[in-house]
C-alpha cells in the first residue's frame, strides 16, 4: 500500500535515469525531485531527450539504469493515476472517433473493457468536455477538429481520468492562441489543487513566465527550479551551446 491518500499527492523521485537508443546515450544519470503543487517545463534543445525522459519515467521505453518512484512504488506500476497526453504526431487523427468517444476513453480504467459507462462517469466526461469548451463539438470527428480543438479534446480525456499526475508532451505545438491560453489556465488549476503537471515545450519566449518551475535538459539534467536559476546565460549554454534568445521577466 502507498503512504498517501488520493488528495495527497506525493512527490516523484527520479533517481540515476540513463536510457540509451542503441549505440547512442539519451539521456545521462537524471536525478530530480518532482514536489506535487508546481506547474514544470520540460525544457532544451532538439534531441535533448525532453519527450525520451516522459516515456522512461512512464515506463513506456527500457531504462539502463535508474528508478522513478512515487511514493513508495514504482510510478509506471501506478498508472491509472496518472494521465498522458503524447505529441499530437504520435495519434492516429483517421481513426473514427467523436469527440465523445475521445473523452469517454479517459474513464475506460474506471470502468474497464466492454462494459457500459456509468451515469456518474458520463458525468465526468461532460463536465470535462465543458471546462476546456467543447461541449458543442462532441459530436464532431476528432480528425475534422483543428489542431487546438484536438488539443483541448486530450486535455478533456486527461481531466475525465481525475488523474494525480499529469504529463502533457508538446501541447502548444501548431494551437491557437485561445487554446493556449485554456490549456495554462486548466494546468495552473491543477497545480493549485497539489497535482503533478509536467509540460514538454520548446518555446523560450513570454510563455515560459506561466511556468513555476522549469526543468532544463539535454541528454542530462542541466539544472532545475524557478525560472531565475534555471534560465542563465552558463545553463543556457550548456543546453543550447552558443548564444540563445529567450524571454525573461523583469
Amino acid at each position: 500500500m502507498t503512504n498517501f491518500t488520493m488528495t495527497e499527492t506525493a512527490p516523484i523521485a527520479v533517481n540515476h535515469l540513463s536510457v540509451n537508443y542503441r549505440t547512442t546515450q539519451a539521456l545521462r544519470n537524471i536525478n530530480v525531485t518532482i514536489e506535487p503543487g508546481s506547474l514544470i517545463g520540460i525544457f532544451g534543445p532538439n534531441g535533448a531527450g525532453k519527450s525520451t525522459l516522459v516515456q522512461a519515467m512512464l515506463g513506456l521505453i527500457p531504462v539502463v539504469t535508474g528508478q522513478v518512484s512515487w511514493g513508495d512504488q514504482p510510478l509506471a506500476s501506478q498508472r491509472e493515476r496518472v494521465a498522458y497526453v503524447p505529441q499530437r504526431s504520435q495519434i492516429d487523427w483517421s481513426f473514427p472517433a467523436t469527440v465523445w468517444d475521445v473523452v469517454m476513453m479517459g474513464r475506460v480504467r474506471q470502468t474497464g473493457w466492454f462494459h457500459r459507462f456509468s451515469v456518474p462517469s458520463r458525468r465526468i466526461a461532460a463536465a470535462a468536455l465543458e471546462r476546456v469548451g467543447m461541449s458543442e463539438f462532441r459530436d464532431r470527428r476528432i480528425g475534422a477538429l483543428s489542431g487546438g480543438q484536438q488539443q483541448r479534446v486530450f486535455l478533456a480525456r486527461a481531466l475525465a481520468q481525475r488523474a494525480d499526475v499529469f504529463f502533457f508532451d508538446e501541447p502548444f505545438v501548431g494551437v491557437d492562441q485561445k487554446t493556449e491560453a485554456v490549456l495554462f489556465q486548466i494546468f495552473s488549476e491543477l497545480a493549485a489543487e497539489g497535482k503533478i503537471v509536467l509540460v514538454v515545450n520548446h518555446d523560450l519566449g513570454e510563455s515560459i513566465t506561466h511556468f513555476d518551475q522549469l526543468l532544463l535538459l539535454n541528454r542530462e539534467l542541466i539544472d532545475f527550479g524557478s525560472r531565475d536559476r534555471v534560465l542563465t546565460p552558463t545553463n543556457m549554454t550548456r543546453a543550447y551551446g552558443g548564444h540563445v534568445q529567450f524571454f525573461s521577466a523583469a
